[in-house]
C-alpha cells in the first residue's frame, strides 16, 4: 500500500497540533471569536495566494456541479456552524472537560463512514482508531477536572464534534479536486463569519505584528494543515484519516513540551504509547480482497497505473503525474487497497 497518504495525514496532525499552543499565546491578545476569525481567515487568504502563484492566473475550481453541494454543506457544517457551537461550549464549559470532549470528532467521524457511507473498517481500524482517541482523552483529563455551569456547555460542544464529523465526510466526496481551491475556500468562508460575529460583539483588531503572526499561524496549522487532511482523505478515507488526525493533541503537547517549557506527566507518556500503538495497527494494516471497479468518471493526478489504462486524445507515453477528465471501466482484480476515491466499493 501507498503510505504517501498516512505521512499527509499525521503532517496535517503535526501542523494543527504544533499551532494550538502558539494559538494559546495569542489568546490574551483578541477575543476567542476574533482568533478563531483571524486564524481561519489567515488559512483562506495565504491559499488563495499560493493558489494564484501555482497556477500563474485564477483558474476555475474544477468541481463539477454535484460536487458542489458535498463542498458547500462542508463549509457550512465545518466552518460555520462547527465553530459557531464550540465558541458557545467554551464559553459554559471548563478547558479540561472542553478537551476530552473534542476528542470525539474522531469517533463520529468514523461512525458517520461507515454507517451511513459503508467505508469499511476491520478489527484493527477500530482498536486503532480507539487506542488513539483513548490517548487524547488521557492526555485531555490530566489538565483537570473542573466543573461546568450546566449541561448546555457540554452538549454545545459535542454538536460542534459532529458537524466536524460531518464535514469531514462530506469533504471526502470532493477530496479529489484541487485540495488548495478546498480548504481555501473553507478558511474564507469560515474566517469572514467568526471575524463578522466577533466585531459585531465589540472586538478590534490587534495591532500589526500580532495580526500577521496570527494569521501566520492561521496558515499553517489550519491551511497548509487542511490541505494535507483533503489529500489524506483522497487516499485513505474519513475514518483512518480521522484517527491518525486525533494525533494531533499529542504532537501539540510535545510542542508545549519544547517551545513552553512545560514538564511531562506521565499521562502524557501514557498518551504516546497508547497513540504509537493505535498508528502501528493501522499502519500495518493490510485489507486484500476481489473487488470490482464500477464505471466512473472524474478529473485528479494519475499515473498508468493498473487503474488508469485510459486513452488520451494526445497520444501520452510518460510515467509522469498528470491530470485531465478520465473515465474508469469496469475492472475487477485483487490487490491491497484503502478505501480510496477509488476503492469505494461495499463489502
Amino acid at each position: 500500500m501507498n503510505n504517501i497518504y498516512v505521512l499527509h495525514a499525521l503532517l496535517a496532525a503535526a501542523l494543527f497540533g504544533a499551532s494550538t499552543p502558539f494559538a494559546k499565546l495569542l489568546v490574551g491578545e483578541m477575543s476567542p471569536w476574533l482568533l478563531a476569525g483571524l486564524l481561519y481567515v489567515g488559512s483562506g487568504v495565504g491559499l488563495a495566494m499560493v493558489r494564484l502563484i501555482r497556477d500563474r492566473a485564477w483558474r476555475p475550481s474544477g468541481l463539477v456541479r454535484g460536487e458542489w453541494l458535498w463542498l458547500l454543506g462542508a463549509i457550512f457544517f465545518g466552518g460555520v456552524l462547527g465553530p459557531l457551537a464550540l465558541m458557545f461550549g467554551l464559553t459554559r464549559t471548563s478547558g479540561s472537560t472542553a478537551s476530552l470532549l473534542l476528542n470525539l470528532e474522531a469517533v463520529l467521524t468514523a461512525l458517520i463512514a461507515w454507517v451511513v457511507f459503508k467505508e469499511n473498517a476491520d478489527r484493527r481500524i477500530v482498536l486503532g482508531m480507539l487506542a488513539i482517541v483513548a490517548g487524547g482523552a488521557v492526555l485531555s483529563w490530566s489538565g483537570g477536572h473542573a466543573g461546568t455551569s450546566d449541561w448546555l456547555g457540554p452538549l454545545a460542544i459535542v454538536a460542534g464534534c459532529l458537524c466536524w464529523a460531518i464535514d469531514n465526510n462530506l469533504t471526502r466526496q470532493v477530496s479529489a479536486s484541487d485540495p488548495l481551491f478546498i480548504a481555501g475556500a473553507k478558511g474564507a468562508v469560515a474566517g469572514t463569519v467568526n471575524v463578522g460575529l466577533a466585531f459585531m460583539l465589540g472586538a478590534s483588531l490587534p495591532g500589526g505584528t500580532i495580526l500577521v503572526g496570527t494569521m501566520a499561524v492561521g496558515l499553517l496549522g489550519y491551511g497548509i494543515s487542511l490541505v494535507l487532511f483533503v489529500l489524506a482523505l483522497r487516499g485513505l478515507g474519513a475514518a483512518r484519516t480521522g484517527a491518525y488526525f486525533s494525533t494531533a493533541p499529542f504532537i501539540g503537547a510535545v510542542v508545549s513540551l519544547a517551545v513552553l517549557g512545560e514538564s511531562a506527566s506521565m499521562a502524557f507518556w501514557i498518551a504516546a504509547a497508547l497513540m504509537g500503538w493505535g498508528v502501528w495497527l493501522h499502519l500495518t494494516e493490510r485489507h486484500e480482497h476481489e473487488h470490482v471497479h464500477e464505471p466512473m468518471e472524474h478529473r485528479h493526478r494519475h499515473i498508468h497505473d493498473a487503474h488508469h489504462q485510459h486513452e488520451h486524445v494526445i497520444p501520452w507515453t510518460s510515467d509522469e503525474q498528470h491530470e485531465h477528465w478520465h473515465r474508469h471501466d469496469v475492472l475487477a482484480h485483487k490487490h491491497p487497497h484503502f478505501p480510496d476515491i477509488h476503492h469505494r466499493h461495499s463489502h
